[in-house]
């Protein structure tokens, strides 16, 4: 994953940069978006934990270039998660580790997990039909998590999310809804850095600023 993130951004700063019109980034549209996502799925599945979250987020998007087929957007997205974590097989602890028995038990408790986050969204869009357009997100940001558990350590940590979708325009405003990817960890800088994987949906609705 990280060496998709690593192509996009490339792709991303080329764009910025091109000779395509530039113009002074300002905040042009302002939004919330909500996200529902869980470990268990058709991409991810680990038998060893079931983790789900619900993300609602904030949003201010800067436009930084207009270009002749695609518009090159940052999103400004502080950001709550609640999600749900358990374990599901208590080997996944194993008797070498300290105190063994009482983390088993420990975490294979379903427990809810609160996550706060900042993300800035790296966005390309393009529009497709009149008031259809197509959105690809890169969503990179720090934060903070609330509890332990066997795969990730209590405190700051790093999220990582992609999404594709489409967004309908109308009048003032316009809806979004799109498929997502996420990834959450804390680059080893706390033990445990197993992490969590997720795939999801988000809706979102938007204002123009005039």
């Amino acid at each position: 994953m990280n060496r998709s993130i690593f192509i996009f951004l490339l792709f991303f700063y080329s764009l910025v940069n091109s000779q395509e019109k530039q113009i002074k980034p300002s905040v042009k549209k302002i939004g919330f978006l909500y996200s529902s996502a869980k470990q268990n799925n058709i991409l991810f599945f680990d038998k060893d934990y079931d983790y789900k979250t619900n993300v609602y987020k904030f949003q201010l998007f800067y436009v930084l270039r207009k270009g002749k087929k695609w518009n090159l957007n940052l999103i400004v997205q502080p950001q709550y998660q609640k999600a749900q974590h358990q374990l599901l097989n208590e080997q996944f602890i194993t008797p070498d580790e300290e105190n063994f028995e009482f983390l088993r038990e420990k975490f294979t408790q379903k427990k809810d997990i609160s996550l706060y986050a900042f993300e800035l969204g790296f966005q390309l869009r393009k529009t497709l039909i009149k008031n259809i357009a197509f959105e690809a997100t890169l969503g990179l940001g720090a934060g903070y998590i609330s509890l332990e558990s066997e795969r990730l350590a209590k405190g700051f940590t790093f999220i990582e999310n992609v999404s594709l979708g489409l967004a309908h325009t109308r009048n003032s405003s316009e809806v979004f809804v799109a498929t997502t990817v996420g990834h959450v960890s804390n680059f080893n800088i706390q033990k445990p850095n197993s992490g969590y994987n997720i795939l999801g949906f988000e809706l979102g609705y938007r204002i123009f600023i005039k």
